[in-house]
């Protein structure tokens, strides 16, 4: 697969270290930085990662940030983007297996070392299932183009 891996200031020591390992599984890494410990705003690296996954030069892309959250809202804003944040290996399992996810955020200072390789090798692994799982995605994939949603009652 190819897979472009972004990172803030906060993430750079995690994100090299998985780059490391997804190369060594065979997957086209593509870096999309940062590189030093000086402050970076996080929705600039989350728009690269996610902008090439929404156009189709990457399969797949990972961002990481102290929590993972901010990386998470700011790629879900590009077209065909579903990413979220994963705590543990049964999140990134299930974000895969039911929502076919294509951007895993992960906390670069909250999960340690051991656990995000468990979860990045799971969710790598892990195939989406489909059936009405594909339809509930379909739905998703309408919002993006019907937003003003359902009108309250």
């Amino acid at each position: 697969m190819r897979i472009a891996i972004g990172s803030d200031h906060r993430g750079v020591a995690a994100r090299l270290r998985l780059s490391g390992m997804l190369e060594r599984m065979g997957h086209a890494v593509i870096d999309c930085g940062s590189n030093g410990t000086e402050a970076v705003d996080y929705p600039d690296i989350a728009a690269d990662v996610a902008g090439r996954v929404s156009h189709g030069t990457a399969d797949r892309g990972i961002l990481l940030c102290c929590t993972g959250v901010g990386m998470a809202i700011a790629a879900n804003k590009l077209p065909g983007v579903r990413a979220a944040t994963c705590h543990d290996e049964v999140t990134a399992e299930m974000s895969r297996r039911h929502n076919d996810l294509n951007v895993l955020c992960l906390s670069a200072e909250m999960i340690g070392p051991e656990v995000q390789e468990k979860m990045l090798g799971t969710w790598l692994s892990t195939s989406f299932e489909g059936g009405r799982h594909a339809r509930r995605l379909a739905k998703i994939a309408a919002l993006e183009t019907h937003c003003d949603g359902p009108k309250p009652s």
